[in-house]
């Protein structure tokens, strides 16, 4: 018992100690805190391009996987932040939500293989023989360097659900609204038959992530009506409505010994191979058109090797964007998972006035890729894609709805349910 509470002591020092460094806004999100660390994939075991949800007490597991550049290995650990529905930290301790060693090292790691570019790349599954998880909510897998637990290197979101309630979702155009064409509303039926909910407009709060993002997600949605065991989330309003958007680009870089589709030039200047893409075109006025892509995200591989994670080099990759003036009152970005949905140095664009363009280069591991280009506004941070790449009611896009209930007898919120659904099974393209 004495060490149990050295251990828990000494945890919530080193958290409040990081919280000092970082706002809550960044320590509890996907965040990269060094430009060491490359190449943050986190999803569930078996399908890399899955969302991180895993049940409780099931079979599943979640994989992160990374890369340190440089030619030594450090030695990282890990551990697990219990959060609320708004990704605050939750009021209870390690030991509430954990089982096993609460803080342990990430022991699986191998050295790159035949690249320019060295790194090691690091693995973790979990959970695992030494960490367990007891309760549904919402996580922050936090990792960190061993001599320094003040100062993450990466923080992750992830998800674990009951899978208690079942959730049916309706995806369609927006009615009586100028939006019918560029918005697509997601609809969605609650039924939580078995489970003892007194009063779902104050207990029960529902989100929807597009495509898995949490910086544009619809937060907090109460129910319109509920009755016999069921909820229902249909409304006339715009909070449950997001733009369509539009395919994503891609491209890809599997080989840097064959130019693909988009790739204009591929050359090498030490330390880096440079890959150059054609110049990106316009897309906010032109028509719809469908192609498969990832919904933003991105998938590592290497045509001429077979083990991707430590044989894939690191190239740099150069972004062009035809614009005749530079936009003003804010800055644009080459987004999506490729940066971790994130808007910083290394996405950004610079707009050169003498060949009336916008230039990005980003450094990344070679692989299939997908990504768009959003302008986010000075200030208030308001992120806009329409402006190059057009936004329509047909566009293919996953929805993610999750359904929080917090007892009132508990100091926790639930993650009572989950559901995916693809706009290919409801919207005619």
């Amino acid at each position: 018992m004495r060490y149990i509470f050295i251990f828990i002591l000494t945890f919530n020092i080193y958290l409040a100690q990081s919280q000092q460094s970082y706002p809550d806004s960044v320590l509890y999100s996907n965040h990269i805190y060094s430009e060491k660390i490359k190449t943050v994939q986190i999803y569930k075991d078996g399908w890399n391009l899955s969302y991180p949800v895993m049940k409780l007490n099931s079979d599943e597991k979640l994989v992160l996987n990374f890369d340190l550049l440089g030619d030594q290995p450090e030695t990282y650990y890990y551990t697990f932040i219990h959060c609320d529905k708004d990704w605050k930290k939750s009021d209870i301790i390690p030991n509430d939500y954990m089982s096993g060693d609460t803080e342990n090292p990430i022991e699986d790691y191998k050295n790159s293989f035949n690249t320019t570019v060295s790194y090691f790349h690091y693995k973790l599954t979990f959970p695992n023989d030494r960490v367990n998880l007891k309760i549904s909510g919402n996580y922050v897998l936090f990792v960190y360097p061993a001599d320094k637990p003040e100062d993450p290197i990466i923080t992750q979101r992830f998800l674990i659900t009951e899978d208690a309630s079942k959730i049916e979702i309706t995806v369609h155009r927006p009615q009586m609204t100028k939006e019918n064409n560029t918005h697509q509303q997601v609809d969605f039926d609650v039924n939580y038959t078995g489970l003892q909910i007194t009063d779902p407009y104050r207990n029960i709060f529902a989100f929807i992530l597009q495509n898995g993002r949490w910086d544009n997600a619809k937060r907090n949605l109460t129910p319109e009506f509920y009755g016999n065991n069921e909820l229902k989330f249909n409304s006339l309003s715009d909070k449950n409505i997001f733009p369509g958007g539009n395919e994503y680009r891609y491209f890809d870089i599997k080989s840097i010994r064959y130019k693909s589709e988009y790739v204009k030039r591929i050359d090498f200047a030490t330390p880096y191979y440079n890959v150059y893409l054609y110049p990106s075109d316009d897309r906010e006025h032109k028509p719809y058109f469908y192609w498969q892509d990832f919904n933003g995200k991105y998938y590592i591989a290497f045509q001429e090797g077979q083990k991707p994670d430590i044989e894939s080099d690191y190239v740099n990759v150069y972004f062009t964007l035809p614009s005749d003036q530079m936009i003003s009152g804010g800055r644009l970005y080459i987004s999506g998972s490729l940066n971790n949905w994130d808007f910083d140095k290394n996405n950004v664009m610079i707009y050169n006035s003498a060949t009336k363009e916008y230039e990005g280069t980003m450094l990344l591991k070679q692989g299939w890729y997908n990504y768009e280009y959003v302008f986010r506004k000075d200030g208030e941070g308001t992120v806009i894609a329409s402006r190059f790449e057009g936004s329509h009611y047909e566009t293919e896009n996953d929805y993610i709805v999750l359904l929080y209930y917090r007892n009132p007898h508990d100091r926790y919120d639930r993650l009572i349910g989950s559901a995916v659904t693809n706009t290919l099974n409801h919207l005619a393209n």
